[in-house]
Order: C-alpha cells, then structure tokens, then sequence
C-alpha cells in the first residue's frame, strides 16, 4: 500500500534550462517524442536527478517547455504512471512515485572504499591469460562517422532488409511464437532454425546433414571457440594459413603453443611437408582470410586425401562461401568428405548484419553431443527469439533475395574499387578474387601500411594495415585489406582517390 509522504530532504526539482538539457540527452531518432519524453524521466528518477515525492511540471508546462503537443506528455505520464513511476494525485499533479526506489540496493560512498595502496588487489598475477595482449584487429568506434571506411565485415544499412526483417520479427512475437521460444531451451537449438539451416542453407554448398549434426552459435568465432576448448590443449599440434584470420590463430594460441603456420599461395592453402605432424588444420578454402583467394577444386580433393593419410581434421570456415562472383561456387571441403575429417563452420548473420552473431557448426553427432554440454556452460543457448525470427526470414525467402542482393551490390563495388584503383593507384597490387567483401594489396615498398592508415584517416579514409593477419610480426611484406561492403558505390571512387592523396604526402 502506498502513501503520499514527502521525502524528508527533498531534492531540487530541475529548472528550466535543467529541462532542456535532459531532453536533448534522451533525443535519438529511434524513438518517438512521448518515448524521449519517457526515457527523460525514467533516467531522471534512476539517478537521482528527481527523488521520490517531488513534483514534475504539468503537462500543459512541460509541453511548453519541451515544445512539444501537450497530449505527447500526456500519454507519456500515463504510461510512467501505469507503470508506478509517476503518482497522479487529484487535482495537485504528477509526482515520483514514493516507492519507486524501493528494493534497489543503497549505493557505495567513495569513503566506504579503501584507499590504502597495501589493500589493492594485484590481478597481473591471477591471470593466467591475457588476451588483451594478443595481435588482433582495431577498427574505430566512430567509423560511419568516417565518409569512406573501407572496412570488411562491417554493418551497411544500405543493404540491410529492414522491412523483411521487421516482418519477421512481428511474426516472432505472435502468442504462439512466444510460447516456443520463450521457455529456456538448456541445450536445444530452435528446431525451425535448424530445419532451415539442414535444408535451405547447407544444400546450398552441397552439405547434406542430419539435425544431430548442427548446432547453433553465436557468430562463427563462438564456434572456433568452442572446436577449440573441446579438441586442444598444450602441445596439440594445429595448422593454420599465413596470413590468417587473427582470432583464429589467438584462440588456438590460447589452448597450445604448438600453432604451425603454412603460407598461402594464389589458390589458397598449399599441401605440404608440415601437414604429416598436424592433428587439426583451420583453413578458409572459399574465400581464404585475407587474400581472398579461392582455393580450386583439384586442391580440396589433394587436402581431403592429405587429411585421410595423416589422420588430420580440418576445420573449415566457410568464409564467404556465399559471395560468389562466378556462376557456379565450389562445393565446400565439407560437401566432398567422405570419412568425416571435415568440420565446418559458417554464418548466418554476416550477409545481415554482423550484430546479429549467429553461426552453426555441422559436425558428427558424437561431437555436437559435447558442443552443447559445452555451450550450456558458457551461454545455454543463443538468444532463441532470434533463432525464430531468422527461421521465419529463410523460410519466406529473405534470405535468398538478400543473397542475390548482397552479390550484386559487391560485384558492383568491387569493380569500382578495381577501377578506381587502376586509376588512382596504378603502383599498388590487387590480389584477384572470385568473389566477397574485400580486396587484399600490396602497397609499395616504401609506403608502410601502418603509416598510411593514420594519414588515410587524417583525410576521411579508414584502411586495415595486413601486418596483424601474419603469425610473424615482422617480414609480412607490405600490405592493406580494403572492404567494400560498408562503403555506397558511389564514394568508392573518391574514397580511393583520397588515399592516393594521403599516400603522396607521404
């Protein structure tokens, strides 16, 4: 039961410029203006800035103050009061709700703190780990505040599906849809999410799997995560491609010392010598991370028979697979195993939207077992809500237009880039792909790639220096990645012309 006492120290009830100030930090274009109006106060009340019991403006003051229709303020109190943090009170107003703290845990006092230098708690030396200090790339926070961020891998809203998107996460809400991915699911996966993936996306890359086969991840990094913490540990012997994926190579890092590096060539990962050692092998054979080369047929079935006779696993991220420009993609390593040498990876969310993190692992059933027994002790699952919402966008054939989009518009941009690099930067060296969201070239010996990425910058131009994708930090040669996906077709060129621009002051 709740009673109309005032506090006994009330606070200062904020002025007008006070107000104004609040709004403006509640003001984003997601939300409409009763939703600010709401945020303002919520934030307001939680941290202190009103107390229980003051009063707030009318809405007929608030309106004027804001500048705002008075009813906007009007369905916001509403709500807030529906929602016990406003008190309406016959003919004086609207108030803070007098226990609208209550059960929120007193806050620390910086005296209540120890400040003797003795009582500090020394944590260098608890970690046995420490992956802040491993090679890995740095992308800007800011970097759509940048007019030309050649960026891989990164969001477009250009390309995003958003009304499909929105359709489907409607549909996910539904009563029915709620009960089915609501409930904590412990190891399962969404079966209508793992009905898509076994027969809508594998077939794709001719992977035939049953649903003990696959399991759901959180992004395809989850899943070398996981491969990892279930299948090495010190002295497990793991090849991997130079120059790599880095989070690749700093995961099988962090499990074994034992990581060789094979260098690649113009089609990919070479079979060689070192591979009789190997107990597992990361590779990208469709779009190998960074070059984008992609690895010929002839080659894959040389790699399966190399796997066989030395008793290797491969783990295959299928990077890109779908991001072809050739009509006819090569079937994944995994579609022509036939001893189950091959774990494949892949992502769903990398041709939506790379916050969405969501990934699948195809694996014997006896192995996917343990990833589940896994994954329950680290996430129990991810998000199931987004499991249902990305089922219902493959099955009413989202998923395939974006496909078809994302394919267009790269080839698009890739050929702008090729162009515009052709014209521009004549001296630099483009890798040819087949396909994807990147173009890897190698710079002239006396342009540092570390260098020129600080100065491209200093002229709107966001670049990845390759130095960071090589085990060796030192003679990786001289070279920068440049994606295209996060950039409209229409900068690219004026994009590479000023990095030419920032390459002559150097």
């Amino acid at each position: 039961m709740t009673t109309d006492r005032q506090p006994a120290s009330p606070s200062i009830p904020p002025s007008v410029a006070m107000w104004e100030q609040l709004f403006r930090r509640s003001a984003r274009p997601s939300l409409s203006l009763q939703g600010q109006i709401r945020e303002m106060l919520v934030d307001a009340i939680l941290t202190g800035i009103l107390a229980p019991g003051d009063a707030v403006p009318s809405s007929r003051e608030l309106a004027k103050l804001l500048g705002v229709g008075r009813i906007t303020v009007v369905m916001a109190y509403q709500q807030l009061t529906e929602e016990a943090f406003l008190l309406s009170r016959e003919r004086k107003g609207h108030f803070i709700h007098p226990d609208v703290l209550q059960g929120r845990t007193a806050e620390r006092t910086p005296g209540g703190r120890s400040t003797d230098a003795e009582a500090h708690t020394d944590w260098s030396r608890r970690l046995w780990l420490r992956p802040s200090l491993q090679r890995s790339i740095v992308k800007e926070d800011d970097w759509q505040q940048f007019p030309y961020p050649f960026l891989y891998g990164q969001f477009d809203k250009d390309l995003f599906p958003t009304a499909a998107w929105r359709e489907c996460c409607l549909k996910s809400l539904g009563v029915l849809d709620i009960r089915m991915w609501a409930p904590d699911h412990i190891t399962r996966d969404d079966d209508s999410l793992i009905q898509q993936v076994q027969t809508k996306i594998l077939p794709r890359r001719g992977v035939w799997a049953s649903p003990d086969e696959i399991i759901i991840t959180v992004g395809a990094q989850h899943a070398l995560y996981m491969v990892a913490d279930l299948l090495m540990r010190e002295g497990t012997c793991v090849g991997i491609e130079d120059p790599c994926y880095p989070d690749a190579r700093n995961i099988f890092s962090s499990r074994t010392s034992q990581v060789i590096a094979i260098g690649v060539d113009g089609d990919g990962l070479p079979i060689v010598p070192a591979m009789r050692k190997l107990e597992y092998l990361y590779v990208t054979p469709s779009h190998q991370c960074p070059t984008g080369v992609t690895m010929p047929l002839e080659r894959r079935e040389a790699l399966l028979e190399a796997a066989q006779k030395h008793d290797l696993i491969i783990i295959e991220d299928d990077y890109e697979s779908e991001s072809s420009f050739d009509e006819q993609p090569i079937p994944a390593l995994k579609s022509l195993d036939r001893n189950n040498r091959v774990i494949y990876i892949g992502s769903l969310s990398k041709c939506l939207a790379p916050g969405l993190r969501v990934g699948y692992i195809v694996a014997p059933p006896e192995l996917i077992k343990e990833l589940r027994a896994l994954r329950r002790l680290m996430i129990r699952h991810p998000s199931t809500f987004i499991q249902r919402t990305l089922a219902m966008f493959i099955s009413l054939g989202h998923y395939e237009a974006q496909l078809r989009r994302l394919g267009q518009a790269q080839k698009e941009r890739h050929a702008e880039l090729t162009a515009a690099m052709a014209r521009h930067l004549p001296q630099c060296r483009i890798t040819p792909v087949r396909g994807g969201g990147s173009c890897w070239v190698q710079l002239p010996d006396h342009i540092p790639a570390q260098a020129l990425a600080r100065q491209a910058a200093e002229h709107g131009v966001l670049i990845e220096p390759g130095d960071v994708f090589f085990t060796s930090p030192r003679n990786t040669g001289n070279f920068i990645r440049l994606g295209y996906q996060s950039i409209p077709a229409a900068q690219i060129a004026q994009g590479i012309q000023a990095l030419a621009q920032a390459m002559q002051r150097m």
